[in-house]
């Protein structure tokens, strides 16, 4: 490995790096081969203005196809150390992996990669089988091990109280025409490999808010489940760092959350506004800056949003290209 990485094993690691999730799933990444290492870049062209202004959003979904980019080369035997932010003259470049020492994957490790392929953003009502204690620890261990915080929140009135911030926090961005024009624009009816299909919209609930997709009305009063698991991960700080940071521990715990047969949907409403983001924060008495919130639970299987080609988001040396 004292060569650096090798193009078949950024392809190969790519391949699964775009399973990761994103805003309206715009897919804001892009993977470069440089001197040995692999690169992880933000792709200036899928930025989201109205939505995503400060870029929060892009740099969580680029920690996110970290993560599974990290756990695609630990699994090929191939793990590597990572630098985030690595040039202070290239923002847009999220991280650096370079080799490290070769190893066999954990088994932890190759639980969370076969559940790659099978996690997705499940939209629709879950039943209201609660989610057991050892699956809840778990998901707790998985943030913790990408240095960030999980709070469940538990019972009707902590669920009730953040979804009265979630709300608010929906109305403010629903009265913008602006971010209602971009949410559209990436609305797809056909067979685009990105963006969300109309297919997988949301049902509107009661309680918690879901964006509209143009997705199938629902009569009011038939809420998803009756006391929903709501978890709220944050990180130490809300830098351009933190933001990566919180990226991955998304990944793993959207992965942990799979690999124990459980649904997730995430609401970014509350984190989006950045008063509401306060008022989430100081409702969970928590140092540190909420990232996103995750609806848990278990639902009918489902299916993943399309992904481009791994070759649209790379970029090769010329020699190699």
């Amino acid at each position: 490995m004292e060569t650096g990485y090798t193009v078949e094993q950024l392809r190969a690691a790519a391949t699964d790096a775009v399973r990761a999730p994103s805003l309206h799933n715009v897919q804001p990444w892009r993977f470069r081969l440089r001197d040995g290492g692999i690169e992880v870049l933000l792709d200036p062209t899928r930025r989201l203005p109205a939505t995503d202004p400060s870029g929060w959003g892009a740099r969580v979904a680029g920690g996110a196809a970290l993560f599974n980019l990290r756990l695609a080369l630990a699994v090929a035997g191939a793990p590597a150390t990572v630098r985030l932010r690595p040039y202070p003259s290239e923002p847009d470049v999220l991280a650096r992996l370079v080799p490290d020492l070769p190893r066999r994957p954990s088994p932890a490790e190759q639980g969370l990669y076969a559940a790659i392929p099978r996690r997705f953003s499940n939209r629709a009502p879950f039943w209201p089988d609660p989610v057991p204690a050892d699956s809840r620890w778990r998901l707790g261990e998985a943030a913790r091990a990408e240095h960030c915080w999980l709070e469940l929140l538990i019972g009707v009135s902590a669920v009730n109280a953040f979804a009265e911030i979630a709300r608010s926090a929906h109305r403010v961005l629903e009265r913008d025409p602006a971010y209602r024009a971009e949410r559209e624009a990436w609305v797809r009816a056909g067979t685009e490999p990105d963006g969300v299909p109309v297919t997988a919209s949301a049902e509107p609930q009661d309680l918690l808010p879901s964006r509209g997709f143009g997705g199938t009305q629902r009569a009011p009063g038939r809420d998803f489940e009756p006391e929903p698991l709501v978890a709220v991960l944050g990180s130490a700080g809300n830098t351009a760092v933190d933001q990566v940071v919180a990226g991955q521990a998304l990944q793993r715990v959207l992965l942990t959350a799979t690999d124990a047969g459980l649904s997730v949907s995430m609401l970014s409403q509350p984190i989006e506004v950045p008063s509401a983001r306060e008022q989430l924060r100081l409702s969970l008495g928590r140092f540190g800056t909420p990232q996103m919130v995750m609806r848990i639970g278990y639902g009918q299987p489902g299916w993943p949003t399309p992904r481009r080609s791994v070759d649209e988001v790379l970029d090769l040396p010329v020699s190699l290209a």
